[in-house]
């Protein structure tokens, strides 16, 4: 399930700072999957429920990376958005992500470099009202001067 606002491009001309875009996934066993899949990362932490009960986390967890995904997909579909390039993200987990959390990533502008086409933003994800990861991202925005 995506909950997603409208996807497209908002140019460096039309962002403001405190602007926010969201989406929120469940995540599930098919996504943990895939995603170890993709990255060949086949911790068992996140794919063998026996192993990962023996583990601090008590039982299944999501790569870290697919969570910080959620923010990616939001950068990439809605602020900017399309023709948008990553300069650079920090990431810090602060709680794992089960198999079954619905996941809200979001993203908020906190500054804005006209001149470079800079675009810095606040990034987070939430599950049950707790923040899970928090970071900084730093993007190339689209402009129309350049269209």
């Amino acid at each position: 399930m995506l909950d997603n606002a409208p996807r497209g491009t908002i140019c460096i001309e039309d962002i403001e700072i405190g602007m926010i875009r969201s989406l929120s996934k469940v995540i599930t066993d098919r996504d943990i999957e895939l995603f170890a899949e993709v990255s060949t990362d086949r911790n068992p932490v996140h794919l063998d429920e026996d192993y990962a009960q023996d583990t601090i986390f008590g039982g299944r967890i999501a790569h870290g990376m697919l969570t910080a995904g959620l923010v990616s997909a939001v950068i990439g579909e809605q602020l900017p958005g399309h023709g948008t390039v990553y300069l650079g993200q920090s990431l810090k987990f602060l709680a794992p992500v089960r198999p079954g959390d619905l996941v809200t990533a979001e993203v908020e502008v906190t500054d804005i470099d006209h001149s470079r086409r800079r675009v810095t933003m606040n990034t987070r994800c939430i599950v049950n009202n707790k923040q899970v990861l928090t970071g900084d991202a730093t993007v190339l925005a689209p402009s129309r001067k350049f269209d």
